[in-house]
C-alpha cells in the first residue's frame, strides 16, 4: 500500500474504525496496538497520521518538527532516528510506504 501524506492523515486515530498509522523514514507502521501512546489525547498523538521522522530524530513533540524532512539533522539525531526506526520495526507491522 502506498499513501500520500494527505491520505495518511485519515489514520490519526480520530476515526475509531480506521487503524492508527505513523510514517518513519518513508515507511508506514500500523501503531494501533499502541493506541495508549498514539491515540487521541495520548502523549504522542501528534505523530499519528503523519511522518514523524524529524520529530523522533530531534526527540521533539513540536508541531513544526512532525515532518519527514531530515535536512539539517546532525549525525547524532540521525542515529536517534535509526534507533526509533528499529524500535518501531520490532513492535509494529509495516503496512506500506509514503508516495514520493
Amino acid at each position: 500500500m502506498e499513501l500520500t501524506l494527505n491520505q495518511l492523515k485519515q489514520y490519526d486515530g480520530t476515526n475509531p474504525s480506521n487503524p492508527i498509522y505513523i510514517a518513519v523514514k518513508g515507511r508506514i507502521f500500523d501503531v494501533t496496538t499502541g493506541k495508549s501512546f498514539y491515540g487521541p489525547g495520548s502523549s504522542y498523538a501528534m505523530f499519528a497520521g503523519k511522518d514523524a521522522s524529524r520529530a523522533l530524530a530531534k526527540m521533539s513533540k513540536n508541531d513544526e518538527d512532525v515532518i519527514g524532512s531530515l535536512d539539517g539533522l546532525t549525525e547524532k539525531e540521525i542515529g536517534v532516528l535509526d534507533d526509533w526506526e528499529k524500535k518501531f520495526e520490532a513492535k509494529y507491522p509495516i503496512v506500506g510506504s509514503l508516495a514520493a
